[in-house]
C-alpha cells in the first residue's frame, strides 16, 4: 500500500515538474517575443489561454487524455497531445488572421461572441469519446497524436482558437496561449486519468465550462451589437430562448429515462 501511494506520488511530481519545463518554456518564448513586439502581445496570449483552457474542460480531447493515460506512458501521451495541438492550431491560427482582411472587424466580434455561446451550449450537450477509434494502428504516440488531431478538427477549442486569432492583431501570441492551455488542460486530464480516477464529478467540470462560456459570449454580444438591438423585449426573449436550449440539451446529455427502473 506504502510503495503504490509512493509510486503515485513519484507520477503526480514527474507530471508536474514536465509540464512546469515546458509551461516555462512557453513562457520565456513569450516573454521575448513580448520584448519585440509590445503591445497586446500579452492580452491576446492570456485571453487565449484562459479560454482554451475552459474550452477543453469536459472536451473530449480531455476524455482522450485520461483515457490514453490508463493505456499508455504519460511523457507519451504528453508529447502526443504536444505534437498534435502544436500542428491543428497552428492551422486555426493562420485560417482566424486571414479573416479579417475580408470581414468587418465589429462582425467578427458579434460572430465571435456568438461563437462563444455556442460553446456553452456544446459542452452541455457533451461529446463522444470517437477521437480514439479513428487512431490508426501506430506506435503509441502516433497513435495519440493522430487521435487528437483528429479529434480536434472542428472541434470548438479550434473553433474557439480561430475566432480568437481573428480578434487579435498578432499571431503568435494566440499559438502559444491556446498551445498552452490545451497542454494545462489535458496535463489535467492526465492526471485526473491516472490519480485520481472518477472522485471528481466529468459534468460538475462541464457546467462550470459552459456557465463560464455563456456569460463571456452574452457579455460580447451586449458590447458588440448596435444599441436598437438592445431593447428590453429582445434581451428577455433570448434569455428565454437561451434557457430553454440550455435545459433541451440538457436532457438530451442525460438521455431519456430507463423504463426498468420505473417498474
Amino acid at each position: 500500500m506504502v510503495s503504490s501511494r509512493l509510486v503515485l506520488f513519484i507520477d503526480i511530481m514527474s507530471i508536474s515538474e514536465t509540464f512546469s519545463m515546458v509551461f516555462f518554456a512557453m513562457l520565456g518564448v513569450s516573454l521575448f517575443c513580448y520584448t519585440m513586439l509590445k503591445g497586446g502581445f500579452y492580452m491576446a496570449f492570456l485571453t487565449s489561454l484562459v479560454f482554451v483552457i475552459l474550452a477543453e474542460m469536459g472536451d473530449k480531447t480531455q476524455l482522450l487524455a485520461m483515457a490514453f493515460a490508463t493505456r499508455y506512458r504519460w511523457q507519451t501521451v504528453m508529447w502526443g497531445v504536444l505534437a498534435a495541438t502544436v500542428l491543428n492550431h497552428w492551422l486555426a491560427v493562420m485560417a482566424g488572421t486571414y479573416i479579417t482582411q475580408f470581414i468587418p472587424m465589429n462582425y467578427v466580434r458579434i460572430a465571435a461572441a456568438a461563437a462563444f455561446v455556442l460553446f456553452g451550449l456544446w459542452t452541455i450537450r457533451g461529446d463522444e469519446l470517437d477521437g480514439e477509434d479513428k487512431a490508426t494502428k501506430y506506435g503509441p504516440f502516433w497513435t495519440v497524436a493522430t487521435a487528437f488531431f483528429i479529434a480536434e478538427m472542428g472541434d470548438k477549442t479550434q473553433l474557439a482558437t480561430v475566432t480568437l486569432a481573428a480578434q487579435f492583431d498578432h499571431a503568435l501570441p494566440v499559438w502559444l496561449g491556446t498551445t498552452m492551455g490545451m497542454m494545462v488542460a489535458d496535463g489535467f486530464g492526465i492526471i485526473v486519468g491516472i490519480v485520481m480516477g472518477k472522485h471528481i464529478p466529468e459534468r460538475a467540470v462541464q457546467w462550470f465550462a459552459a456557465v463560464s462560456f455563456i456569460c463571456f459570449g452574452l457579455f460580447g454580444l451586449y458590447q458588440s451589437l448596435p444599441g436598437k438591438l438592445l431593447t428590453a423585449p429582445i434581451i428577455v426573449g433570448a434569455l428565454i430562448m437561451l434557457t430553454a436550449a440550455v435545459c433541451l440539451l440538457s436532457r438530451m446529455r442525460n438521455g431519456p429515462p430507463d423504463p426498468t427502473m420505473e417498474k
